[in-house]
């Protein structure tokens, strides 16, 4: 099945330059999926193979890379506020939802590892406005076995205003921890809009704070989701899944584990586990979107944000298909925007920074 991939640059409610995507299949969408990417990550190379897919299966999806992170403007990868993510994330996804042809299609959050922290607050914020969620090895609680010691986090949040940016957090290689597939690791290493370089102080402590927040709050968690996680994985342990299918309140919700499995369940493994993981995640959400599991779309008339949309910088259309296997546009740029060489690698403050 055939659909379209576009790009779009907004711009955010404090001024900060932003870039979207989305893949749409040709006929009316099944749904509305919108990704919530990992640290350090972007959207439209590295997570352009699940949205391909899902288009291929019929689901409108929409991607937003943070502020600092993949094409969007900002300090890289440099979390002032994670609250900041969740409202761009927030206003970007409502205004798609507002569009007169998405007004009665369900909607579904896809989070990836930090993404999935950003999905579950999404949900907090509005608890009856998401028809569900795909989790995918999230940061929702930080594992007892890297908690770092209150000390250090004391120690450290006493400088985080002085010096806020300082790329001062030790870490360990996360590729190398995170995607299996040797070929796809290096593939990866070479995307230079994904961040690689230490953590910021200041955004190891807003992710380590987002993380003990939802542990927390996990029986808030009300809507059907569906979570998946690597039994094999060591940037974000399984039990953190685990907890969340556990504690949460929502009365669908569903668990798999997938043996010998990595972190990088979609991008990181063999073909082979890829498809198993892709046809899971899809069969999850026909079942959610079919006729004889009907749900009930809360109705959005019109939705006045912060979001300006730039339509000097929309990009073309461009056709995508099930061999589709090139390198994503390169988006039309404004004279303001530059392309960053960055990456991502960080992975502990004393605790592992979820990807």
């Amino acid at each position: 099945m055939d659909g379209e991939y576009q790009e779009v640059y907004i711009r955010n409610s404090r001024g900060v330059q932003l870039f979207t995507c989305r893949w749409l299949p040709f006929s009316s969408p099944k749904a509305l999926v919108f990704l919530c990417h990992g640290y350090g990550m972007e959207c439209s190379g590295f997570m352009r193979e699940c949205g391909v897919r899902l288009a291929n299966a019929g689901y409108a999806v929409f991607g937003i890379d943070y502020e600092g992170h993949g094409r969007s403007r900002g300090a890289r990868c440099y979390i002032k506020k994670f609250e900041n993510i969740v409202n761009d994330c927030n206003e970007f996804f409502k205004s798609i939802c507002a569009e007169e042809e998405y007004r009665d299609k369900c909607r579904f959050l896809y989070g990836e590892s930090m993404g999935g922290a950003v999905a579950l607050l999404l949900h907090k914020k509005e608890p009856t406005f998401w028809n569900g969620a795909v989790l995918v090895a999230p940061m929702c609680k930080i594992s007892e076995k890297v908690k770092p010691h209150p000390l250090v986090i004391n120690v450290l949040t006493r400088v985080e205003e002085i010096i806020p940016k300082w790329k001062i957090v030790p870490t360990k290689d996360v590729i190398d921890s995170a995607f299996k597939d040797p070929v796809k690791r290096e593939e990866i290493r070479s995307n230079k809009l994904i961040y690689q370089d230490k953590p910021r102080l200041k955004t190891a402590l807003e992710m380590l704070r987002t993380s003990m927040s939802l542990e927390h709050t996990l029986h808030e968690v009300r809507l059907p989701f569906f979570v998946l996680h690597g039994e094999a994985d060591t940037v974000t342990d399984p039990e953190v899944s685990r907890a969340l299918y556990e504690k949460a309140s929502s009365a669908d919700k569903t668990i798999k584990l997938y043996p010998g499995m990595w972190h990088g369940l979609t991008s990181g493994e063999p073909d082979g586990n890829v498809e198993i993981v892709f046809v899971d995640i899809i069969t999850w959400l026909e079942k959610h979107t079919s006729d004889d599991n009907s749900v009930i779309v809360q109705p959005i008339h019109t939705y006045r944000n912060a979001i300006l949309k730039m339509n000097t910088t929309a990009s073309p259309p461009q056709t995508i298909n099930k061999q589709h296997q090139q390198q994503s546009p390169r988006p039309v740029r404004t004279q303001s925007h530059r392309r960053y060489f960055c990456g991502l690698k960080g992975r502990r403050l004393q605790h592992h920074s979820a990807m």
